[in-house]
């Protein structure tokens, strides 16, 4: 996953201009539709932009879905047929948007990150959501296949809650509140992650740990960057200045807020929790090292009188008395070994060893 996308290829170009940034995929864009209201319900697939245009003059709710969005010419020609604002598919196809909620009169602009975790992969998986609400429809943007959104629909189909009860801005609501639920299992397993970290920081750390903390960190703060600007978003629509957005809908809104902002704090917890486990581990490395320095220190200094000793009788002078001495070598070597016994006692008085 990457923490910033390039965006060089949209410099000096007029603003509205469509160019998809992100990663490049070749599948076909598929467009969904399900429409529904208290009493009926209709799920269709593949459908052709003209046949959703049908559906948006219908009182029913309609909840359109888009999956891929790097065909520009599909993208623009859809932006056409709901006249949507040039500006607004610009942010559709330049997947590096931060959450944020714009009010175009005819309809909401609301744009969210969901989040997933690849366990196969041990990585952070990002895609941009960009929804449009309307006055009777929902239009949903996403980069590929496979999304949070399964709940939703099981929901709608089975015709349980309030889901078929509820106008287009219900819809909207519980889109997001997927999203933002799912935030919650994203944060369990870096949460098991960074526990079993501190473990392996405490007990045998390597290099590879320290990658794996850099790795951590770097994803913290993409978190941090796409979930931070997403309170403020819900907090506009939370207020109800849109009249798209009722007042029953705005209490539950409230409730997604404060979801947003406990997954912050349990963000800026991780982050807080991995910045302490780098500290810890650069401290286990720099400990292990003191001993290992420690250890050669102590051979080093029990072999210089040692040396010394070899030293002065290895100089070969003529007239040395000690040379010509019967019991001279076994006397050199129990002072020898008496020096290094001494001078092991005194470093384990003196607690180095």
């Amino acid at each position: 996953m990457k923490l910033f996308k390039k965006a060089s290829r949209k410099a000096g170009l007029p603003p509205g201009t469509l160019i998809h940034i992100g990663e490049k995929r070749v599948e076909k864009v598929k467009i969904s539709m399900i429409s529904y209201d208290e009493s009926q319900f209709d799920e269709k697939d593949d459908v052709p932009i003209e046949e959703c245009l049908a559906f948006k003059e219908k009182a029913a709710v309609s909840w359109i879905n888009v999956t891929g969005i790097h065909d520009i010419e599909v993208i623009e020609k859809f932006g056409r047929a709901f006249r949507l604002h040039p500006l607004l598919m610009e942010d559709v196809v330049h997947t590096d948007q931060r959450p944020k909620v714009e009010d175009f009169d005819d309809y909401l602009f609301i744009v969210l990150k969901m989040l997933t975790y690849d366990e196969a992969k041990s990585e952070l998986q990002s895609e941009q959501v960009s929804l449009v609400l309307g006055p009777n429809f929902v239009i949903s943007f996403q980069e590929h296949e496979g999304d949070v959104f399964n709940p939703v629909r099981v929901r709608i189909r089975n015709g349980k809650g309030r889901s078929r009860k509820m106008g287009c801005d219900y819809l909207a609501y519980a889109l997001i509140d997927a999203v933002v639920d799912h935030y919650f299992l994203v944060l369990e397993k870096y949460g098991e992650k960074i526990e079993m970290l501190q473990e392996e920081v405490l007990s045998q750390p390597t290099p590879q740990t320290l990658q794996m903390i850099h790795e951590t960190k770097r994803d913290m703060i993409f978190l941090r960057k796409s979930v931070w600007p997403l309170r403020e978003a819900i907090s506009v629509l939370e207020r109800g200045e849109s009249t798209f957005i009722t007042d029953t809908v705005a209490i539950y809104l409230r409730d997604v807020h404060d979801h947003a902002i406990q997954v912050i704090d349990s963000i800026e917890t991780f982050r807080d929790m991995i910045s302490g486990t780098l500290d810890v581990y650069l401290s286990s490395v720099s400990n292990k090292m003191n001993e290992v320095m420690k250890v050669l220190t102590i051979m080093a200094t029990i072999f210089i009188p040692l040396t010394f000793i070899a030293g002065i009788y290895g100089m070969n002078f003529k007239y040395m008395p000690e040379l010509e001495w019967h019991w001279a070598y076994p006397v050199v070597w129990v002072v020898i070994i008496l020096l290094a016994v001494l001078m092991l006692i005194g470093f384990k008085r003196k607690k180095w060893l």
